[in-house]
């Protein structure tokens, strides 16, 4: 079945492969009909076909995938390579080495924990935006990005020296997902002589960007990612697959933001969660990759695991315009069409899909999205009612709930005093206003006054992978920017502008173009290489903008080219967050507010100044990209890191096979997962008198679980760093402490956005402790049920854990004690995580039974009918046992979806089944 065959690669030589037409040939299956991404996992089953991780059976099943009934078999997908960025990559190397900890102390060769596939991580989740709008920001930046991480830095080094399959690309490279798609992705693969498809799974959603390439890839916890470089095949679901038909092109003054914001309202309200997503039709292939690129990378926005894009004539033109060899561009286009799968298809009904769907891009329009959901789009002339209206509807149905201004009446005696002025009424009146505004202080900008209100913008990021890695809208955004300083026009002092490059491949073509000092000249000035404010890195608000934001009750707006808007996560201060196009953020950045309607109001009133007339054209797009890209820069820009960056070949990192734990240290700890570790597995019991810890509504993101940005001073965790002499201005964010669990599970639950509705929906991290229904942090309230042997769960609705794939959600979940998480539905890397961290994931099976449990934070609950014989997928009984006595029994879906899973569950989690793996083999 699986006989290799050759082809012809870039250098002439025959190369070996495992054919794919060959298989459906011997009749095996009607291979040819299934979508492109089914066809490059089914060549790695048949590549690995070994009769135990991979057997006849997979490869069959897979070949023979059924479209609109695809079953319930799973998949042993075995990576070519794994992806990291720092903030997932750094506990994941804190897990390995706590493996090699482990097995020293049993006595055993530390080395044979070891990954077995290349390991990039890349350094890019660390730069803040402390500084911005000037010059020097850049190494401001720098500066006290490296002062700040030492320590993590260090223990990066240890890494790269401690394992040979690991490497790191260091701070001020740029973003992963560019970083792969400009450099790490080859397309073609090579190992001992045989050819096969570029594949990868990485700990960050985002991941899927390389889809763009025609690239196999998503995001996993970084629990999952171990256990696939260790050598566990990445196990799933055979899933269904979505094939989106593309057609027509894009308007003039349409970008490619526009239309990856709507594919993402579409396809969310379709509903692709889980499920895999291939564009194809004469639209997909009039896409350059870049814009492939932008669309594949907001999968996780609308739920699928991948937003796939075949290989064909645009994809080596981007791999031959990013500077790979020509013999690699042979490589991957011989390959490609010796498997068949050479070219998107334009023709509908030439691939068999699970659901279609069809869009034509000449209806996109310019639009943003938010302000609290990527999938929430709105059209650029109906933002100004939006926000309005939004600003005035109730928390509960995802307004502010602000009293209407209409409503107010304020007598203005001592207004003025209070810093609050009034538009066009004297003092000493009863006025109905329209407007009220705050005069704020810039001290970053010299103690210059400015004025802010409800809708302004305090924040303005072109940032992001999404959207830095397209020349063509960061282009666009410096076309923008040089008429706009052109006709005069400046940025409001109270917005923080700022621009985070996603490769420094971006700074080259603006600065030989000369829109870097446009942008400049609007306080664009570049901060940093790396997420900055799309992960939440927006650095700190002036205070004299943040005291009255918070004092005032501010309704203030951020504007970012960035792919998530969830509370809380761009700036804990700032309510309401719109995802938009990089000129769009420059042009609401001039504007300094989002109540406004840019398709009809002037940009500054009085300034006589519209949109259209600063809009870039697509010919003045495409001239500059023209002049712009160039092979050699890319080669010149991603060789020989160290050199480029003189602070990191500071660092000094321990040396040695096991890492010298240090129980002083905050950033680095010795994780508990492997304090109960045995070689024998645990058994499947139910679970009885478990009191919730938190119930919560729709959308809980793992921004709210856990947070990535600022530790408060007064949360459980601040003041562990208090007292453990940590100084409130060297907290960092919680992103960066994801190394140490004593800090991360003190940050489970901590959002200050999120709404516990144990206590009536109120914000912030606290919950009730029972019986006594006492108010605490959700941590104390944790340790309090631990200390008295009590379980607990959490109680939830639909899509919880949606965002960001944070192993620490399911981590911080694990070691606060939860048992069990039941809710209307996941989001499918959340739940994952969870089976990895032996907490179960289970939902209502009839969905309507949650508003049963929602409002009874006062009762215990007990899972029955659980047992070592259960099966995947089974049902289980919640038993309710209410306060007053009484109790009723709901039916719930454990899901626990694979035969793997329960082996996942039994051991504790996925790391000690890794571990008890290794030792075996290497008794």
């Amino acid at each position: 079945m699986n006989t290799p065959l050759t082809f012809t690669t870039g250098s002439g030589a025959p190369g070996k492969f495992y054919s794919l037409p060959a298989l459906e040939s011997a009749g095996v299956g009607n291979v040819s009909r299934l979508p492109v991404s089914i066809r490059i996992v089914l060549e790695s089953l048949l590549r690995n076909l070994d009769g135990k991780k991979v057997t006849e059976a997979d490869v069959k099943n897979l070949a023979n995938w059924n479209a609109k009934n695809p079953g319930e078999y799973e998949i042993p997908f075995t990576v070519a390579r794994i992806v990291l960025q720092d903030f997932t990559g750094v506990p994941l190397l804190v897990d390995l080495a706590a493996m090699r900890s482990k097995v020293k102390e049993l006595g055993k060769n530390p080395k044979m924990v070891e990954p077995l596939v290349p390991v990039d991580l890349v350094v890019d989740h660390s730069v803040q935006v402390d500084f911005a709008g000037t010059q020097n920001a850049l190494n401001q930046n720098l500066a006290l990005e490296f002062e700040r991480n030492k320590e993590r830095y260090q223990f990066l080094k240890w890494g790269e020296q401690a394992f040979d399959t690991f490497k790191v690309v260091p701070p001020g490279i740029g973003i992963v997902h560019q970083v792969n798609l400009e450099y790490l992705a080859k397309g073609v693969l090579e190992k001992d002589g045989v050819y096969y498809p570029d594949s990868l799974v990485g700990t960050d959603s985002h991941t899927t960007m390389i889809n763009g390439l025609g690239v196999v890839g998503w995001g996993v916890g970084g629990i999952e990612a171990e256990a696939g470089m260790l050598g566990q095949p990445v196990t799933f679901l055979v899933p269904e697959v979505v094939g989106v038909y593309l057609k027509g092109a894009l308007k003039e003054g349409v970008t490619a933001t526009d239309l990856v914001l709507e594919v993402t309202q579409k396809l969310r309200k379709l509903g692709v969660v889980g499920k895999f997503v291939e564009f194809y039709g004469p639209g997909a292939v009039s896409l350059p990759v870049t814009d492939r690129a932008t669309i594949a990378n907001m999968a996780p926005e609308y739920g699928a695991t991948m937003g796939f894009f075949g290989v064909d004539e645009e994809t080596i033109a981007y791999l031959r315009g990013t500077g790979r060899s020509e013999e690699l561009c042979t490589t991957v286009t011989n390959y490609y069409k010796a498997q068949g799968m050479w070219g998107i298809p334009t023709e509908k009904g030439s691939i068999e899909f699970t659901t279609e769907m069809e869009m034509d891009l000449s209806t996109v329009v310019p639009c943003v999205s938010g302000p609290k959901r990527p999938q929430d789009r709105i059209e650029v002339p109906a933002l100004k009612s939006k926000f309005n209206e939004l600003l005035v509807a109730d928390v509960k149905a995802g307004g502010f709930g602000k009293t209407p201004v209409s409503q107010v009446v304020e007598h203005l005696g001592a207004s003025k005093a209070d810093g609050i002025d009034v538009t066009g009424a004297a003092a000493g009146v009863d006025v109905v206003s329209d407007q009220t505004s705050f005069e704020v202080t810039v001290d970053s900008k010299g103690g210059i006054k400015d004025t802010i209100t409800d809708g302004s913008v305090l924040i303005a990021a072109i940032t992001s992978c999404t959207n830095t890695s397209n020349p063509s809208v960061m282009l666009a955004a410096g076309l923008l920017a040089k008429k706009a300083n052109a006709k005069g026009l400046t940025v409001k002092p109270a917005v923080k502008t700022s621009l985070g490059p996603g490769s420094r491949v971006v700074t080259d073509y603006l600065t030989k173009t000369g829109l870097q000092v446009e942008l400049d000249k609007l306080g664009f000035q570049t901060v940093g290489y790396g997420c900055t404010t799309c992960i939440g890195n927006s650095g700190p608000l002036d205070a004299g903008i943040e005291d009255v934001v918070k004092g005032q009750d501010v309704v203030a707006a951020s504007v970012l080219s960035g792919n998530r808007n969830f509370e809380a996560r761009v700036h804990q201060s700032i309510k309401a967050n719109f995802l938009m196009s990089p000129p769009l953020v420059v042009a609401y950045a001039i504007a300094g507010t989002v109540d406004i309607d840019l398709s009809k109001d002037e940009l500054v009133p009085g300034s006589g100044v519209y949109l259209k007339d600063i809009w870039p054209t697509l010919k003045e797009v495409r001239d500059a990209m023209a002049s712009a890209l160039s092979p050699d820069v890319f080669r010149k820009l991603y060789t020989d890191f160290a050199s480029q960056n003189p602070k990191w070949n500071e660092i000094q990192g321990g040396i040695g096979e096991v890492f010298e734990w240090d129980g002083k240290s905050t950033y680095i700890q010795h994780p508990p997962f492997f304090a109960d570790f045995s070689m024998t597995p645990g058994d499947i019991t139910e679970i009885k008198g478990a009191r919730p810890l938190g119930i919560f509504g729709d959308s809980v993101t793992t921004d709210h679980i856990s947070p990535a940005g600022a530790i408060k001073k007064a949360s459980p965790a601040g003041r562990f760093l208090l007292e453990h002499g940590v100084t409130q201005a060297d907290f960092n964010s919680f992103g960066s402490r994801r190394g140490n669990d004593l800090v991360m599970t003190r940050g489970t639950f901590a959002n200050v956005r999120i709404k516990n509705l144990m206590l009536g929906g109120k914000e912030g991290g606290d919950t009730l402790l029972q019986p006594a229904g006492t108010e605490m942090s959700i941590y104390d309230a944790a340790e309090a049920y631990k200390a008295a042997g009590t379980p607990s769960i959490i109680l939830g609705g639909e899509d919880y854990g949606m965002g960001s794939s944070r192993d620490w959600a399911a981590k911080g979940t694990r070691l606060l004690g939860v048992k069990a998480v039941i809710t209307k539905s996941f989001e499918r890397i959340h739940r994952s995580n969870l089976v990895g961290m032996g907490v179960l994931p289970c939902n209502f099976k009839d969905k309507a039974d949650y508003d049963k449990v929602k409002d009874l934070s006062d009762a215990t609950f007990d899972l029955l009918g659980l047992s070592n014989d259960f099966k995947p997928m089974s049902e289980a009984t919640l038993r309710v046992n209410k306060a007053d006595g009484s109790s009723f029994d709901v039916p719930v879906v454990v899901r626990i979806d694979t035969p793997v899973e329960i082996d996942y569950y039994r051991a504790g989690g996925i790391l000690p089944y890794v571990l008890a793996q290794i030792l075996r083999a290497n008794a």
